[in-house]
């Protein structure tokens, strides 16, 4: 073995490792709520939400092993649960019935049935709406305003221009707001 020079030795020293990965449960306990809404925010029916938001953590059990750290961790479980929940939109039926989506369980578990019932109702009405949105609009506005990321993250999540996020969550705001006028004067 041919001798190996002292500079050689301490610049393999000095590489930079990469950081192990998460482990599976700490990232699932940590950002299952979060992978949840952005599933429901793209469109996956009610009646599909668990399955999809276990097909995104199939992927990510799966895929974690070669995470590189080069991005947050939030990053990219959105683009896992986007091409999940594009699969989801493509084979599943979209004509579901709301109404009946309001989970019982949930309802009997709660001190507050009215609360509950009215927080289902008020979340049906909202993805009621943003199913109405094409994909681009609905996925900033969800992330800003659900989310309440910033414009700039947002963009910068979505590899976009900053003015684009702008546009389209102004476009978005004003489809939200326009709907919702609309639906008001059904419901008095």
């Amino acid at each position: 073995m041919p001798p190996v020079a002292p500079a050689m030795v301490a610049v393999s020293q000095a590489a930079p490792r990469l950081a192990a990965a998460p482990a599976f449960d700490d990232v699932y306990a940590a950002h299952v709520r979060y992978v949840w809404r952005l599933v429901r925010s793209f469109g996956v029916a009610e009646a599909h939400l668990e399955d999809a938001v276990q097909d995104v953590f199939v992927v990510v059990h799966r895929r974690l092993p070669e995470f590189a750290g080069r991005a947050r961790i939030e990053t990219w479980l959105f683009a896992i649960a986007r091409r999940v929940a594009g699969a989801y939109r493509r084979t599943a039926s979209r004509k579901t019935d709301r109404q009946s989506a309001i989970d019982d369980e949930v309802l009997a578990s709660t001190d507050d049935t009215f609360a509950a019932l009215s927080r289902a109702q008020a979340a049906a009405a909202v993805a009621a709406v943003l199913d109405t949105f094409d994909e681009d609009k609905r996925i900033v506005f969800t992330l800003v305003e659900l989310e309440q990321m910033s414009v700039p993250d947002v963009a910068e999540l979505l590899s976009i221009n900053l003015n684009t996020a702008y546009s389209r969550l102004r476009l978005a705001r004003r489809a939200f707001e326009a709907s919702v006028t609309k639906r008001s004067p059904e419901e008095s």
